[in-house]
């Protein structure tokens, strides 16, 4: 079967806010025709749905009134782009609109869908745009560079079974972070498997230039892992070694350095917890590697405090019987 026949099979679900000029580069990569294409809206203001459409797009604008999410756009491009099940798709791609997909993925994800009817959902390597120009976007890069092989979700880029996800029904999408691994957790529980390939999926720019916006994220992952673990709190165990650390370094250790002080003011060396824990991790991925020292300072650290913010915010807007929010860290692209 040739590459176009190949390409035929998937249809394309991109979502995006704001994405200006990112969103751009992200259309323009997409080798299918723009009738394979479903484009959604989450209330941009920066002429995003505007020029999509002007270049042929079929664009879906979510309604205002409710609360964005990632999970709600995607599943509003999924069943705007099956057409109330006139489309003959065997596979979706979904792709963030920060992110420009590698001429060669699509066809290399549906040989690999094809070969192996077990795997549900599969993705490959994501790489950052422009890594140098700051260390937030240098840690995204950092990120992104997970194992290849069975794994145990995918992110917001993945080529995924048009079959598997009907099956499961869709994505959560009042998770306001998480909800690839959310749905890849239900895949999972069905006797599917979830794969990513050593092979370049999609260039993203996270366009992070300012520790207030690495803070922004990590609230809003810290938010996704409450929500989430919350949400399966019966069946899996899933992220709850990440809450239980970001509340033990952000939360429970401060406390009782606090209290501690209350009584002695030698109760402030305990402070030192934090530069010895940043020296440990990074003594153990590699000290001589600036890299490894910007991983111990603001990922597996700092990135705590900013965690563990999203977890009592999510506890109180639960306790409250709050809808989520929109935590959004990006700068507008230009």
């Amino acid at each position: 079967m040739n590459s176009t026949d190949m390409a035929a099979s998937v249809g394309v679900v991109v979502i995006g806010r704001n994405e200006g000029e990112r969103l751009k580069r992200c259309l323009a990569a997409l080798a299918v025709p723009h009738s394979q294409v479903v484009y959604v809206d989450s209330g941009s203001t920066d002429g995003s749905i505007e020029w999509s459409r002007q270049n042929g797009f079929r664009v879906v604008e979510l309604d205002r009134s409710k609360p964005f999410s990632a999970g709600r756009a995607r599943n509003a491009g999924f069943t705007a782009l099956l057409g109330g099940g006139l489309a003959n798709f065997e596979f979706v791609q979904f792709i963030d609109g920060d992110c420009e997909i590698d001429s060669m993925w699509m066809n290399k994800a549906v040989t690999f869908l094809r070969s192996r009817e077990d795997v549900a959902a599969v993705c490959g390597l994501r790489r950052e745009r422009f890594p140098e120009r700051s260390v937030y976007n240098r840690l995204c890069d950092v990120e992104w560079n997970t194992p290849v092989g069975q794994a145990q979700a995918t992110g917001g880029d993945s080529m995924m079974r048009v079959a598997a996800i009907t099956k499961v029904g869709n994505f959560n999408p009042a998770l306001m972070a998480g909800e690839e691994p959310e749905l890849c957790l239900r895949l999972r529980a069905q006797g599917y498997n979830i794969w990513r390939l050593d092979a370049d999926m999609t260039v993203h720019d996270a366009n992070m230039m300012h520790l207030s916006q690495w803070m922004r994220r990590s609230r809003r992952c810290g938010f996704g892992f409450a929500q989430v673990a919350w949400l399966h709190r019966k069946t899996s165990t899933m992220w709850w070694r990440e809450i239980g650390r970001a509340l033990l370094w952000a939360l429970a250790i401060p406390i009782i350095i606090l209290i501690i002080s209350l009584f002695t003011p030698w109760g402030l060396l305990l402070l030192l917890i934090y530069p010895l824990q940043v020296v440990r991790i990074a003594a153990r991925q590699g000290i001589t590697s600036l890299i490894q020292w910007q991983d111990a300072l603001f990922m597996t650290t700092m990135g705590k405090f900013g965690e563990c913010a999203g977890i009592l915010q999510f506890a109180y807007r639960t306790w409250k019987n709050q809808d989520t929010e929109l935590i959004e860290y990006k700068n507008l692209a230009s």
